[in-house]
């Protein structure tokens, strides 16, 4: 039994979620290969291989792969997947554009979002927006499976020493090209790793109220900011800011939510935070059923108190 683990990346580094999922491979036990497919990846390349418990690292280096589309990250994947028993990746956005057409060409059911291992070939997974938890088990010969990262700690960065083999990539596809991205930046934490979250739903009203209400709060807090899908919906964020089973998961160590309802959908990725903080005037308001501490009121009258509070 051997693992192959798909790091996600970006060339210089490998992203913390990578950590989470290598975790999760050392629970199902046996070497672990860990794949980094990127342009210029070197960096990236011996930050895994100074993990702990890494056996090997392969290294498929290509222009084309500095921004890889579906078809070739997955082409990429199933050359390394060869005497491989799993191939493991994070379940964010990075493994659920590439691993179902994985699991399609190797014929087998991909196990998606797992939040624990059981065994090497049973594991739990989240169903019905999260309120349930499934436990299935794989006969297939090659288990495919995406790891929520929230759900495992993650492994120590240093540690390892595993050696680094080239892999040569296929020629890329003619299927679809990347042709362009625009990344936002902020001084803020990044949203999926941050150890303080706050977010602002519908009840802001407007972009303008969620900036001048959540912004000194974050600020504050040190904290990345996040929305509901409605206030997203409505314009008050952008799409990268969204929390929710349509979002982002996160599980910081606090997550503050203000104006925000609670609707199946936004508790699907919060309510594995340690700590939940509510604010809302509807005392009826599901979130106030995962919130660890609860204020009902107005908003733009408790948000400022809480800053001033704080100092």
């Amino acid at each position: 039994m051997s693992i192959l683990v798909i790091a996600e990346h970006d060339n210089a580094g490998l992203r913390p979620a990578t950590l989470n999922t290598l975790t999760a491979a050392a629970k199902i036990g046996g070497p672990v290969t860990v794949l980094v497919a990127g342009s210029e990846c070197a960096g990236a390349a011996a930050a895994a291989a100074a993990l702990p418990g890494v056996a090997r690292v392969l290294s498929a280096d290509a222009p084309h792969l500095a921004h890889p589309t579906a078809e070739d990250m997955a082409a990429v994947a199933l050359i390394a997947a060869a005497g491989h028993s799993h191939v493991l990746a994070p379940s964010g956005s990075f493994g659920k554009n590439f691993m179902p057409r994985v699991a399609a060409t190797l014929d087998v059911a991909q196990v998606s979002d797992i939040v624990e291992v059981v065994s090497a070939d049973t594991f739990v997974r989240p169903i019905y927006a999260g309120n349930a938890l499934a436990t299935v088990q794989s006969a297939d010969a090659v288990k495919v499976i995406t790891v929520r990262a929230t759900a495992f700690d993650p492994v120590t960065a240093s540690g390892g020493n595993a050696p680094v083999e080239a892999l040569q990539a296929p020629p890329p596809s003619p299927l679809s090209a990347f042709v362009s991205q625009e990344l936002s930046t902020s001084p803020r934490p990044e949203l999926g790793n941050a150890r303080v979250v706050v977010t602002g739903g519908r009840a802001l009203g407007s972009a303008e109220a969620y900036r001048s209400v959540l912004e000194p709060l974050a600020d504050k807090l040190g904290a990345a900011m996040g929305a509901s899908r409605a206030a997203v919906d409505a314009g008050y964020a952008p799409n990268d800011f969204q929390v929710g089973q349509t979002g982002k998961i996160v599980a910081p160590d606090l997550y503050v939510a203000i104006g925000v309802s609670g609707a199946i959908q936004h508790l699907a990725g919060m309510k594995d935070s340690k700590v939940i903080v509510a604010i809302n005037k509807d005392a009826d308001a599901p979130i106030f059923q995962v919130a660890d501490y609860g204020l009902v009121g107005d908003l733009f009258e408790l948000v400022p108190q809480l800053v001033e509070a704080l100092g």
